[in-house]
């Protein structure tokens, strides 16, 4: 029925091409993409489990577009590993930060006061930030053990562990992680913040963000957000944090530690938190730059754009490039960039 539904709108509307960006409505859009003689996109976006045949079908129409967008390099190895789906039908387009919204320009002191009274932490006190949903392969835990290894090393004074995010009813893993924090003496130096909707200001405030996740990242917008702040990273060297996190000497972002090491990342956030307040800055200004170069949700648009100009021989792409570059550089905007 929804395929039905969506082949005559094609029909009513004229529509030149069909983007699926999830699943269930993927299954619709190629039905009646392929009824209606369109071409069909689709974003591939997520790094699928698949624990049998039946959900390998399912998970299977996001790679059956006539174009394959996957969010990260490693995502595409995963399409093609997984389908045999040819290279010249998948292109990797990484998903993009709103620069005017992570913008530290943009945020006003009041906000990161906000923030440290919220938590408790006074302002000069060091916040190590883990932003994300409270589940076991967001890597909390080893972030907490990571911590017991530097306070028994006498590194985690003036510095405080945040985990910010919500746990979406997962009450019995908030337990565990709390019992391990009052059995590893920690209840000074860890908080648990909940959900933060103010998250560019929460980067700002942060020394390091830290992403600890123990299974691949089919992309992983934290670590971008967070160097669009200017805040360096530690990410887990697995799925495409290592597309995003440069550690190459002078042109560093960040660091990459392995997945689950605890030792590591004790190791490395005790580095962290050694830069002295230049080289820190140092490291976040290439970080923010990285971002501006690679990272928009402008270079997202206009890779998407040229993806439908190779299957509608259009020049939707330049067009947009052409009208982005304008738009930025009329002095009627002014500071707000472009509309």
């Amino acid at each position: 029925a929804n395929a039905r539904a969506i082949a005559r709108m094609i029909g009513s509307e004229r529509v030149g091409l069909v983007h699926a960006r999830s699943r269930a409505p993927a299954w619709s859009a190629l039905l009646a993409a392929r009824r209606m003689r369109v071409p069909f996109v689709t974003t591939y976006h997520g790094a699928y489990r698949e624990t049998n045949k039946a959900k390998r079908l399912y998970n299977g129409v996001m790679a059956r577009g006539d174009m394959v967008i996957a969010n990260s390099a490693f995502t595409a190895n995963l399409i093609a590993q997984r389908y045999g789906t040819p290279a010249e039908r998948i292109v990797v387009i990484h998903r993009g930060v709103d620069t005017r919204r992570f913008d530290p320009a943009a945020i006003a002191p009041e906000r990161i006061s906000a923030l440290r009274r919220a938590w408790g932490i006074d302002a000069s006190t060091a916040v190590v930030l883990l932003a994300g949903r409270l589940t076991a392969w967001k890597g909390q835990r080893v972030l907490i053990e990571a911590a017991s290894r530097l306070k028994q090393a006498g590194q985690l004074a003036g510095a405080t562990v945040v985990l910010a995010g919500d746990a979406q009813g997962r009450h019995g893993y908030v337990s565990e992680l709390q019992r391990q924090v009052a059995d590893a003496g920690l209840g000074g130096d860890i908080h648990f913040a909940g959900h933060v909707e103010d998250v560019p200001a929460a980067f700002l405030t942060a020394h390091v963000a830290v992403v600890a996740s123990t299974e691949p990242e089919a992309f992983g917008r934290v670590a971008i957000e967070a160097a669009a702040m200017g805040c360096p990273v530690i990410a887990t060297a697995i799925g495409a944090p290592p597309e995003t996190v440069v550690t190459d000497g002078e042109n560093a972002t960040g660091w990459l530690v392995p997945p689950g090491d605890a030792q590591a990342l004790s190791r490395t956030l005790s580095q962290a938190l050694a830069l002295d307040t230049a080289a820190r800055a140092a490291m976040g200004a290439r970080a923010r730059r990285h971002v501006l170069a690679q990272f928009t949700v402008e270079a997202l648009q206009q890779r998407t754009l040229a993806v439908y100009d190779t299957l509608l021989a259009t020049t939707l792409g330049r067009r947009f490039a052409e009208t982005s570059a304008s738009t930025q550089e009329s002095p009627s905007l002014g500071s707000r960039g472009p509309a």
